[in-house]
């Protein structure tokens, strides 16, 4: 295994690690070098992977990350092993300083030799390294069965180092040098965004950290991309508006309107293209469009058991209305959902968390009811781009990942963080349903919202029910690894930054739910690892 060599730079990155950096990003380049980085530990609460942080654990290297639940951004470095890496720091215009020298480099005999085997020493630190600072703080270990431990936290900004201590040696009278013997080795470093870590440990999973296209050692050499997009709020009738990060700026995705020009143009090029053909879902269309027959005009806003076909490229509102006419058969229904895949293809942007269909056009869904007398129609720009011909490309669904930890599909993409604005989980708090929401919740707001289009609250349940969904099978219908093909193995080895298949302790089945224009995929502790939304 190669030494992780890193340089410090406080309050912003450790090497490559750079806060507010993704969960995604990270494990992608941590998965690319193997040999320098052979194991890697997730850790995260079961019951809560979205909400409660998730630490990522690099025990051959003795590094640890914390990320937040909600947005997966790095938000603490922590070294706990000094041993096993090397870090430096190299301030400007001034030769290179290193925390612990590695054992090929260390020099015993030199009197600068100040480091001790397991790490570097308070006066090494505070001599030679980052100079003097501020005291210290106390902490005292109230959950450890020996109530004299406790840490003492030496902070600089954006750095800290943690020494043990006795609460009897500890004095508030005493300054920092009388504390700490010349001799003391802390047991960890952390590095972190603030001033100190007393200041920063109260805003730590909270504060809106810079933007990591500005770290300029990160940056240097690279192309300029555009900013991510950190939330997207869906209006309902194939209306998305999606927000930038570290900006006031945004954009709407029209759906059966927006061009791949128009896409490209504000997201970039995409990470791949996925051209597929898969009509393993077909027989469901079958059943849509067979049941239409028999409906009125302009019930098929309730064909909820169509929406199950997350991956599939024709979709509900690609079928036929009652008053289309049914007089041809099944096989001429097949022919016209056959015909419509043609020059269809997924638009990938695995670091945006996020995949767009692009084909043909197709009505979008139905406006909620809500919605329907223009609330939301001062908001929402017209299109400056109509096009007539019925061959043009245009978006047309667009599948949120969430990358749940522990979920199948697991860091194929970045986090997807998403609102819903015509509804909300608490009428009198207004708290707005999001990516965050349990499923359940999320499903009561969406039932009163359309239960006005079904005849009976039994119909609207049929409608709505649940499809078993196991990815672990690899030919399951609608399966994502069918839909992206990123299961592909290159050598042996899994395609970096892809995601790579579990062991089968993950949840690998999930369950299906429709409503109009929306399908969510719900795991079995009941948050969404992935929603459609056509």
């Amino acid at each position: 295994m190669s030494l992780f060599s890193a340089q410090l730079h406080p309050g912003r990155a450790l090497g490559f690690l750079v806060l507010g950096a993704s969960l995604h990003d990270i494990l992608t380049r941590l998965k690319a070098e193997p040999q320098r980085f052979p194991k890697l530990e997730l850790l995260y609460t079961r019951a809560d992977p979205v909400r409660e942080p998730v630490v990522l654990a690099l025990p051959a290297n003795g590094i640890r990350m914390r990320f937040d639940g909600p947005e997966q951004r790095l938000r603490l470095i922590e070294v706990v092993d000094f041993t096993k890496n090397h870090i430096f720091l190299k301030p400007a215009n001034d030769k290179e300083r290193d925390l612990v020298r590695p054992p090929t480099t260390a020099q015993p005999s030199s009197p600068q030799q100040l480091e001790s085997p397991s790490g570097p020493t308070f006066r090494h630190i505070y001599q030679r390294f980052l100079g003097p600072t501020y005291d210290g703080e106390y902490i005292p270990d109230e959950d450890g069965a020996n109530q004299e431990s406790g840490t003492y936290v030496l902070s600089y900004p954006g750095v800290a180092f943690i020494f043990p201590m006795k609460r009897s040696d500890y004095s508030p009278a005493k300054d920092v040098v009388s504390l700490l013997s010349s001799s003391a080795v802390p047991t960890a470093m952390a590095v972190f965004s603030g001033d100190s870590w007393a200041q920063s440990r109260e805003i730590l999973w909270t504060e809106v950290l810079p933007s990591v296209k500005a770290f300029t050692p990160l940056a240097k050499g690279k192309d300029i991309c555009p900013d991510e997009v950190s939330l997207i709020k869906i209006y309902g009738g194939g209306k998305l508006q999606m927000f930038r990060k570290w900006t006031n700026s945004s954009f709407w995705v029209m759906l059966g309107d927006t061009t791949p020009q128009q896409l490209v143009a504000e997201l970039g090029p995409p990470d791949a293209i996925y051209r597929k053909n898969d009509q393993r879902m077909y027989i469901h269309k079958l059943r849509a469009a067979s049941n239409t027959m028999a409906r009125p005009n302009g019930n098929d806003l309730k064909r909820q058991d169509d929406l199950t076909d997350t991956d599939q490229y024709t979709d509900q509102s690609s079928t036929h209305t009652a008053s289309d006419g049914y007089d041809s058969n099944d096989e001429a229904v097949e022919d016209d959902i056959l015909a419509n895949v043609s020059g269809e293809c997924f638009y990938n942007y695995f670091y945006l968390g996020f995949d767009i269909l692009v084909s043909t056009p197709t009505t979008p869904s139905h406006p909620p009811p809500s919605q329907q007398d223009g609330n939301t129609s001062q908001l929402i720009p017209e299109s400056a781009f109509k096009a007539e011909s019925p061959d043009r490309l245009v978006a047309t669904k667009v599948i949120l990942h969430g990358n749940v930890p522990g979920s199948y599909p697991f860091n194929r993409h970045r986090r997807c963080r998403w609102e819903i604005p015509y509804l909300t989980s608490d009428s009198s708090t207004g708290i707005v349903i999001n990516s965050e929401t349990p499923f359940p919740d999320l499903e009561d707001s969406l039932r009163e919202e359309w239960k006005s289009i079904y005849a009976s609250e039994t119909e609207a349940r049929q409608k709505q029910r649940g499809m078993v969904l196991n990815r672990g099978w690899g030919d399951s219908p609608g399966s994502s690894c069918e839909l992206l093909g990123g299961w592909e193995e290159t050598g042996g080895a899994m395609t970096p930054g892809v995601g790579r298949k579990f062991d089968g302790s993950e949840d690998s089945t999930t369950t299906l739910y429709g409503f109009p224009g929306l399908v969510f995929e719900v795991l079995k502790n009941g948050y969404v690892s992935a929603l459609t939304v056509f």
